[in-house]
């Protein structure tokens, strides 16, 4: 069982090592759920210039309040531009944006990422997720692709039961092969067990930072393929005092990511 410092949860490791992703002075379209606490850290925190985009249309918002949802009001907070999906779509089309930043329920070795559906028939599976969105366009398009995800064998799985975002599809080559613009795809995975970046020749998912208290046996028993690590690996930085009282008082101090404080397992 892993076991983590006391003043944290999982959940907000993961939260404070995906906002260190974030570059300053970087564009980001920003998906629902743990990346978007994950943006509005970065932008209180190590980003402030990030320029944050959201599928529904706003551009360039200053976040001071978590959004619900990428449509939501709070997503055009001082933005510089309420503009429309196809307006932000077309400037991941033309190779304008550096990040977008995902979720989804399951996710394979080369970093396809499932929110479609769990099972084997479309028609009539186990469960019915909430499908792409505009995810599908921004795995597509935009140069580099992150993920936050909790860390077990059903989300980390042999094969995805849906491509609903692809990554690197079936290995090297296949995504030129479908027609996807060259030198993009999946950067990082960063879960509640560590941070995943992609071995540049097979595409295959490697491990480069394991979350402190956290081991190589801990990710290959929550891993449902082979993982790779890579030969040097690191260990996260915690999250700072900082980081924690901004992520639990300023970007969501409802708990609708975090969870409420009572609940939250920490220790």
């Amino acid at each position: 069982m892993v076991t983590v410092d006391a003043r944290y949860s999982l959940v907000e490791l993961m939260i404070c090592a995906a906002a260190r992703q974030l570059e300053d002075n970087k564009t980001a379209v920003i998906g629902t759920g743990a990346p978007l606490a994950a943006a509005m850290l970065a932008q209180k925190t190590t980003a402030p210039n990030l320029v944050i985009l959201f599928e529904a249309g706003a551009m360039a918002p200053i976040l001071e309040r978590l959004p619900i949802s990428v449509s939501g009001s709070e997503t055009q907070t001082r933005a510089l531009v309420h503009g429309s999906m196809d307006e932000v779509m077309e400037t991941c089309q033309r190779g304008l944006v550096d990040y977008t930043f995902l979720g989804g329920a399951q996710i394979d070795m080369y970093g396809n990422l499932n929110s479609t559906m769990i099972g084997g028939d479309y028609r009539h599976p186990k469960v019915r997720l909430p499908g792409s969105g505009g995810a599908n366009d921004l795995a597509s398009l935009c140069w580099k692709t992150m993920a936050t995800m909790q860390h077990d064998a059903r989300r980390f799985v042999p094969k995805v039961d849906f491509i609903t975002s692809p990554g690197y599809l079936t290995g090297p080559g296949a995504r030129e092969a479908a027609g996807l613009p060259p030198d993009t795809g999946p950067y990082k995975v960063i879960s509640t067990l560590g941070v995943m970046g992609f071995d540049p020749l097979s595409k295959r998912m490697q491990v480069e930072s394991l979350h402190p208290g956290v081991t190589r046996e801990d990710i290959a028993a929550a891993t449902g393929f082979e993982m790779l690590f890579a030969a040097h690996l690191e260990i996260t930085p915690e999250p700072t005092d900082e980081q924690l009282e901004i992520l639990r008082t300023q970007v969501d101090p409802q708990g609708m990511i975090l969870g409420k404080p009572e609940r939250r397992k920490v220790g």
